[in-house]
C-alpha cells in the first residue's frame, strides 16, 4: 500500500534526502518549501511552494493538504533557517519563532484527521531535542537581547514542550536530534566565519547519507509510546515538565490562532 509522507523543508539537506529516499521506496511524498524545485524531475515526489515563516500561508497549506490528501503516513517537520541576525516576519514575529515553533504546531495540530486515518501515523520532528534549551518566557520574540544560538535553543526546547502537550489517540509523535550533519550550515554566514563553518562542518559533520537511515527507521516502524526522543539514532529518556508543557502549549495556540485567516 503507497503511503503518503509529507516533508517540509524538504528541498536541502536531511529533507531532500529522506523525500528521495522514501520516492525510491514507493511512498507518495509531498514536499513543501518556499524554495526552487529540485525533485520537479523525480518520480514520487510533488513540490509544493509555501512561505512556512507565515502562519497564513501555513493555514492554508493545512486546508489544502487535508483537502488533497485526506489519509496522511508521515509528517515530518524539517524546515528550519539559522538566522545570525534577527528577522522578523511580515506578521511580526521573530523568524526563528514563526518557523521553527508556530509552524510546526499549526501543522501537527492542523493535520491530525488525515494522520488519525492512516495506518500507522508519526510525527517526526527533526530539532534539538536534549540539547537543554529555555523558552524566554518574558521575552518569545527575543526582541531585547537577539542571538541565534538563543533562538535555536528555544525552539528545540519549543519542540519537546509541543511534543509532550500533543495528544493524539493513534498518531506517534518522534523528536529526532540529528545533531551535526553536513546540510550547508556554513551558508548564512559571512567570512571569515563562513569558512570557518565550512572547515568544521568538512571535518566533523555527519554525512546526510549517513543520518538518513535511522529516520526512515522511525518513519517505517514508529515507536510503540505517544512520544519519544532521540539524539543520532540514539533513544534519549525525557523528563519534560507536564505543566510547563501545557502552559506552553496554550501560549502558541493563542499566537497561531490569533493569526488565522477568515
Amino acid at each position: 500500500m503507497t503511503r503518503t509522507i509529507v516533508i517540509t523543508g524538504g528541498t536541502h539537506g536531511i529533507g531532500k534526502a529522506l523525500a528521495h529516499h522514501h520516492a525510491a521506496r514507493g511512498d507518495q511524498v509531498v514536499v513543501v518549501a518556499s524554495g526552487s524545485r529540485p525533485h520537479e524531475d523525480t518520480p514520487g515526489i510533488r513540490f509544493v511552494r509555501c512561505d512556512l515563516s507565515s502562519l497564513r500561508h501555513t493555514h492554508d497549506l493545512v486546508n489544502r493538504l487535508a483537502t488533497e490528501h485526506p489519509v496522511i503516513d508521515a509528517l515530518i517537520l524539517a524546515a528550519f533557517r539559522f538566522n545570525p541576525v534577527r528577522v522578523v516576519t511580515e506578521e511580526g514575529f521573530e523568524h526563528t519563532f514563526a518557523l521553527y515553533v508556530l509552524n510546526r504546531h499549526v501543522l501537527a495540530e492542523g493535520l491530525r484527521g488525515p494522520l488519525e486515518r492512516a495506518a500507522a501515523p508519526v510525527i517526526v520532528n527533526l530539532c534539538g531535542a536534549g540539547q537543554g534549551g529555555r523558552i524566554h518566557w518574558d521575552d518569545l520574540q527575543l526582541t531585547k537581547s537577539y542571538r541565534p544560538l538563543t533562538a535555536t535553543m528555544q525552539g528545540a526546547r519549543a519542540g519537546e514542550l509541543l511534543g509532550a502537550a500533543y495528544v493524539a489517540e493513534r498518531v506517534r509523535y518522534v523528536l529526532y536530534n540529528p545533531v551535526f550533519v553536513a546540510t550547508g550550515l556554513h551558508e548564512p554566514f559571512r567570512q571569515p566565519l563562513r569558512g570557518i563553518v565550512r572547515a568544521a562542518s568538512a571535518v566533523f559533520a555527519q554525512p546526510v547519507s549517513r543520518a538518513i537511515p535511522p529516520i526512515a527507521a522511525l518513519v517505517d516502524r514508529p515507536p510503540a509510546e505517544p512520544l519519544t526522543m532521540w539524539r543520532r539514532g540514539r533513544r534519549l529518556a525525557h523528563a519534560v515538565d507536564v505543566d510547563e508543557a501545557r502552559r506552553f502549549e496554550e501560549t502558541v495556540r493563542a499566537l497561531s490562532d490569533r493569526r488565522r485567516p477568515g
